[in-house]
């Protein structure tokens, strides 16, 4: 190797300059961990949200569409379906394969 630190090759190795442990990032306790499940809780809730005020104007626009007669519209009503329920759609997955262990509720 050509001018390089101690340091920054044990860095860029993975290896600490102690010993040949590797070194790992890891999170101990429960403090840090529920504010970063709060967060993602919160960032959860305001997607389901939009979602699904989204799928309620898809389930419309589909609804205004077949009454103009296009064929189109029963596939944005399917689609809109799909997009307002994903939390429902999602959650009866997680249950239906003992997950539920691994999911987060959303919060406003």
């Amino acid at each position: 190797m050509t001018n390089f630190s101690p340091s920054l090759v044990a860095g860029l190795t993975g290896k600490s300059l102690i010993g040949l442990t590797p070194i790992l990032a890891q999170v101990t306790g429960g403090g840090s961990t529920s504010s970063l499940q709060q967060g993602f809780s919160t960032a959860l809730g305001i997607l389901f949200m939009f979602g699904f005020f989204w799928g309620v104007i898809k389930i419309w626009s589909g609804a205004n569409a077949i009454s103009k007669g296009d064929a189109d519209g029963k596939m944005g009503i399917v689609a809109g379906i799909i997009i307002a329920g994903a939390a429902a759609i999602m959650g009866a997955f997680f249950a239906i394969f003992n997950l539920s262990g691994a999911t987060l509720t959303p919060s406003f």
